[in-house]
């Protein structure tokens, strides 16, 4: 698989198989995560590998799901992550960066980690709910036992697909919501290149 595929392969999970994920490919995929674009090389980025499964049942609660679907957008009992990437922002080292280089240094790491996994057969979704519920980000960073140095940013939920995606394409004034099919694949909108392309200006 070249990289091109996994961007075409790539899509949110929200079922996994009850499968482990064996660490030196949880290690692998923060590798590459470690090795993205950073602004002035600061690389104030820090991971959490989370694994252990009665610390996975902790975390899960603390999470938000696929809006559009409601309730049944929340991975059932037996679906639910075998681990997760959490992405911390150490404080310290970036407190001169403007945030919006910040935040397009942590989404390319969480992207370079996300196309690794398709290239492991493995099925992300990323999480960034939690942002705007207090109350979850703060148990999460107490649970995690994050200092005061350091801010939790971001979720990777990982586990080996238990569902099938599908892209489809939309016109403009189409309708963004993925939805489930009658047999049961996630559809998911995606505006058209030509919609969104300008060549040499607007």
């Amino acid at each position: 698989m070249n990289v091109y595929e996994a961007i075409e392969k790539r899509r949110s999970v929200r079922k996994f198989q009850q499968k482990p994920i064996p660490y030196p490919v949880l290690e692998k995929l923060l590798n590459a995560s470690r090795l993205a674009p950073s602004g002035g090389n600061l690389q104030a980025w820090e991971f959490i590998i989370i694994d252990a499964p009665d610390l996975c049942a902790k975390v899960f609660p603390l999470t938000s799901w696929a809006s559009y679907f409601g309730t049944e957008g929340s991975p059932k009992e037996g679906e639910r992550p075998v681990a997760y990437a959490v992405f911390l922002n150490n404080k310290i080292r970036n407190k001169h960066i403007p945030l919006s280089i910040w935040l397009a240094d942590i989404s390319a790491a969480i992207e370079n980690l996300i196309l690794a996994a398709v290239e492991e057969g493995i099925g992300t979704c990323w999480l960034g709910s939690m942002q705007v519920k207090k109350v979850q980000m703060e148990n999460l960073v107490k649970l995690l036992s994050v200092p005061e140095t350091h801010s939790l940013e971001f979720l990777v939920a990982l586990g080996y697909p238990a569902q099938a995606n599908q892209t489809e394409e939309i016109e403009n004034d189409g309708s963004i919501k993925y939805h489930t099919d009658q047999q049961g694949v996630i559809r998911v909108p995606k505006r058209k290149l030509e919609h969104i392309l300008h060549r040499n200006g607007f």
